[in-house]
């Protein structure tokens, strides 16, 4: 969720001189007025151009001390200036920080509002997720907190099944395996596995440990499926927002190394059949902006992605131009991005672009794009509204490609069951602070 903020003000400190080379007389105690920065200062903001240059204009609001001591003491009293000055500093900063307390409390509000226009929806599938015997809730996959999975299983065991490897959005923040329920729920009526992969967020972790986590359930995922009845030679990696991003660098990552270092592994990038991202941004330099207008600050956001200096290597669309990437270029499953052009949290040209840049590395891709479909609309009004759902429809066209009976099965299936009133999906639509 994103919104927003101003230029933070300098403030003023007012310190009393106590020196004792001053001695107590009937004249007026001099004072001396220093400026000091704010508690957060605002880091520069990058340009979105190709070369990812550094945006060094970066605003600043000073006080100056010289317009300070153009009041004279001698019209108010020594204490009566410093509570006058003092009241005033301390207004200002209240009423600074009320305006972003207000903003957040807007939107706090407004997924409030959200939450409750899809609840229907949310107790049904959060029923299902706690007492389905086909879900095999908090599967341990590394020694790391949060290191755990989901698995939706489906129903009939005639042969192994194709697995989605699914890595759950949260900016990065709140994300949880819970997040994959309803698509774990419906991927796997159609004999799809899915296993919901969860990571520790910040600020416990920063990126780095978020990319290290997918890997290992990732790994366990290609490893051990086998186990539960899926396929390990039909494999599919999803992530959805962060995830998408998330999951990207874990490739990215991954095919640098089995190019560079022919490193052995637990997992290789042969056994990932194709990468879907939803709703996922794939360079930063492009969204710092963005995202700190949306709420998340750049000083969150590069703590986060641990500094500027590490912002390449997390933007995947980056790292797939370096040079020494072309021999890993090769090593990459076909990817296919799917995006609402109606999506305000992450804007659909980050996928457009991923997508050209792939290509012209010699990587398959394409992009999907839903015309006027918001960051929540693909992923949660849209399934809840049962019946038809484009996304859902060429996810399962994909897995199934190749497979006639499947196939034949897709196009008998029922049409998926409604959870929300289309009331308050339409609601819910107008109101979502994503």
């Amino acid at each position: 969720m994103f919104y927003k903020d101003g230029d933070n003000p300098s403030t003023t400190l007012i310190i009393p001189s106590s020196s004792s080379s001053f001695k107590e007389n009937n004249t007026n105690t001099m004072n001396m007025v220093m400026p000091i920065n704010p508690l957060l200062s605002r880091s520069s903001s990058f340009n979105t151009t190709n070369d990812f240059n550094t945006n060094n204009n970066t605003r600043r609001r000073a006080t100056s001390a010289d317009s300070l001591s153009s009041f004279s003491t001698s019209t108010l009293p020594n204490s009566s200036f410093q509570t006058h000055l003092s009241s005033n500093t301390f207004g200002f900063n209240i009423l600074t920080y009320l305006r972003v307390g207000y903003k957040w409390i807007t939107r706090f509000l407004a997924l409030s509002c959200y939450a409750v226009m899809i609840i229907p929806g949310f107790f049904q599938v959060g029923y299902c997720y706690f007492f389905s015997s086909q879900i095999r809730r908090g599967i341990v996959f590394g020694d790391k907190p949060r290191n755990k999975l989901d698995l939706y299983l489906p129903k009939s065991n005639d042969g192994p099944k194709p697995v989605v490897a699914f890595v759950t959005g949260g900016a990065w923040t709140i994300g949880n395996k819970a997040w994959g329920s309803l698509l774990g729920q419906q991927l796997s009526e159609r004999d799809i596995i899915v296993a919901c992969i969860d990571y520790r967020n910040f600020p416990q972790v920063t990126i780095s440990d978020m990319v290290a986590d997918a890997s290992r359930g990732i790994s366990f995922v290609c490893n051990n499926i086998a186990e539960y009845g899926g396929d390990p030679n039909r494999i599919y990696l999803m992530g959805q927002s962060a995830g998408a991003h998330i999951a990207a660098c874990a490739l990215v990552e991954k095919a640098m190394k089995e190019a560079g270092e022919g490193e052995s592994s637990s997992w290789s990038l042969s056994q990932i059949k194709a990468y879907f991202g939803l709703s996922g941004g794939y360079n930063l330099y492009k969204l710092i902006d963005h995202f700190h207008s949306r709420g998340l600050y750049r000083a969150i956001f590069l703590s986060m992605m641990e500094g500027e200096e590490s912002l390449h290597r997390f933007s995947p669309e980056v790292m797939v131009q370096v040079p020494n990437f072309a021999n890993a270029a090769s090593l990459l499953p076909p990817v296919v991005l799917f995006h609402g052009t109606g999506d305000y949290s992450i804007p659909s040209d980050s996928s457009k672009s991923f997508s050209e840049t792939l290509k012209k590395v010699g990587v398959r891709a394409e992009t999907i794009l839903y015309e006027g479909k918001t960051h929540t609309d693909v992923f949660v009004q849209d399934p809840m509204r049962g019946g038809k759902d484009d996304l859902f429809d060429d996810l399962v066209a994909y897995i199934h490609a190749g497979d006639a009976e499947a196939s034949a099965k897709d196009a008998a299936a029922p049409p998926r069951r409604r959870l929300v009133p289309e009331f308050m999906l339409k609601l819910a639509h107008i109101v979502s602070p994503f």
